[in-house]
């Protein structure tokens, strides 16, 4: 008899041979506390036992009660912070347990050959189990470095505790829409200045998620600033500059950016004035109020794609690009590295601005549909490393907690969108009136539809379709609403029925997105 916790026990049961020292170590790799019960250490077997049980319990309540909300709160740093706490402590403690195990087994007994044998592969499993927590740590790390290189990053202020009974606080302030702008960008080391080519309103419904993507074009002229701003009082009728000595000219939408970056003493001597500009002129033009921009290098959108493996995309026609048109992006449905969907996206060779609009939203709604969990899992490392340097915004990443869930949401719902291109807007004399008129019954479709995706959800509709018919004089401004008259349906305007292939026309591959 031996005595243990000080109680009187049995003669421990000694495991025979390396084969069962080997097999109650991994077994108390699943079942903690299996070799110490073998080895007739009841007392802490039972308590590994019972411990490994309530954790399993809070693990599982956890998954089943999470909502959408939890990934967001994980963005956080404070939350952040704590995950990389427990998961390094969890490490420790399930590389200790698999030792621990292996030792209460007597492994001294064995043969020279079984103790260096079962030593091994002992130690391996106590790594192996130890691993997944070391490499949660590490993405946590590696996501609380990468979010602070986009957001902003103040002192956190902990937020009071809610008093029995009180109401949780509205994240977006009793508004049923948010508005984001959506950017793509070309900075590069050995260009001057960031020139705004794919410009995209995303008006997002918070209850449903439905959404509306209104899309400009980079070429619009005249574009008309928001009254009592800098840039009105500079250009009053409108955005002109003169024109390049080969004709072509800087001063349409998406030099808008640029022009108030070098042009401070127009602010007051303030500097960095180019996002705030392009928000209220395109907030402005829309006839909407813009809560926040993201602007994305389109070149370094080429190395997230790759990080993912590639988007499948359907090509109509054959794009060809390059500076000598040397290079050919063939039609077809099939898998595009990063380079080829991003000379798909912008190449402008044998083409136009607005079917160049048309297949950046491809690309765009092939990334918000083909990137699964796994794949972001898997890949997440280079995701990361992909994605340094090439994102700007002024979402301030308290709102991370929120918009994740909703991003989430969106995925899922009913995206319809409006482009506003020849021939329903004239890029060199806009209306306007029948931009805000459109926009604003595009939302207002958007929000009466359903909230889950019909056949043909995420429509994206052609303006192409028919000979457009403004029922709008055009105007330096006008009300974010319309007439009855001015918002009636025709061409720009989302339908149910629209498909993603969009109608086919003059311009039909503007609106063709990836299988």
């Amino acid at each position: 008899m031996i005595e243990e916790d000080g109680a009187a026990l049995p003669e421990k049961i000694k495991p025979r041979g390396t084969a069962a020292v080997i097999g109650w170590t991994a077994l108390s790799a699943l079942v903690p506390g299996a070799a110490h019960l073998r080895a007739g250490h009841r007392r802490t077997g039972f308590l590994l036992l019972g411990a490994y049980g309530v954790l399993l319990a809070a693990v599982t309540a956890v998954a089943l009660t999470a909502d959408a909300g939890l990934a967001g709160r994980l963005l956080d740093p404070g939350w952040l912070r704590a995950v990389i706490a427990v998961a390094l402590v969890a490490a420790l403690g399930w590389f200790t347990l698999l030792v621990r195990s292996y030792v209460v087994l007597n492994p001294g007994e064995l043969p020279q050959a079984g103790q260096v044998v079962s030593g091994v592969l002992a130690g391996i499993l106590a790594v192996s189990v130890a691993l997944p927590f070391v490499v949660v740590a590490q993405y946590a790390i590696v996501s609380g470095e990468t979010l602070d290189t986009v957001f902003d990053a103040p002192p956190t202020v902990a937020a009071a505790a809610p008093t029995p009974g009180s109401r949780p606080v509205d994240p977006w302030g009793g508004r049923t829409r948010v508005n984001i702008l959506l950017l793509g960008g070309d900075w590069q080391p050995n260009r001057v200045g960031v020139r705004t080519d794919s410009l995209n309103m995303a008006s997002v419904d918070v209850r449903t998620g439905n959404t509306v993507l209104l899309s400009l074009p980079r070429n619009l002229e005249k574009v008309r600033f928001p009254p009592g701003t800098p840039m009105r009082r500079r250009f009053p009728d409108g955005f002109r500059l003169p024109a390049n000595p080969d004709g072509s000219r800087e001063d349409l939408l998406f030099s808008v950016w640029e022009y108030a970056e070098t042009h401070p003493e127009l602010f007051g001597g303030r500097h960095g004035m180019g996002p705030e500009t392009l928000k209220q002129t395109i907030g402005y033009t829309l006839g909407l109020d813009v809560d926040w921009y993201a602007l994305v290098n389109m070149w370094g959108l080429a190395r997230i794609i790759d990080a993912l493996g590639g988007l499948t995309l359907t090509v109509p026609t054959d794009v060809v690009f390059g500076k000598y048109n040397e290079g050919l992006v063939k039609a077809g449905t099939r898998r595009l590295r990063g380079a080829d969907a991003m000379w798909f996206a912008r190449s402008r060779t044998y083409s136009d601005d607005y079917t160049r609009m048309g297949r950046q939203r491809c690309v765009l709604d092939a990334l918000l549909h083909q990137t699964d969990p796994g794949t972001v899992l898997i890949r997440f490392n280079q995701l990361a490393r992909a994605s340094k340097g090439m994102f700007r915004t002024d979402i301030p990443r308290s709102m991370l907690e929120h918009l994740v869930p909703l991003a989430l949401k969106v995925r899922d719902a009913r995206v319809t969108g409006v482009q506003f291109v020849p021939p329903l807007v004239s890029t060199a004399d806009p209306d306007w009136a029948l931009i805000r008129a459109r926009s604003a019954k595009a939302i207002r479709d958007s929000a009466a539809g359903p909230a889950t995706p019909s056949p043909a959800a995420s429509a994206v509709t052609s303006p192409s379709a028919s000979p457009a018919s403004p029922a709008t004089s055009p105007s330096a401004g006008g009300p974010a609403t319309a007439s009855p008259s001015s918002a009636a349906s025709g061409p720009g305007t989302p339908s149910p029925s629209a498909t993603r292939a969009g109608t086919p026309g003059k311009h039909a591959d503007r609106s063709i997105c990836g299988a």
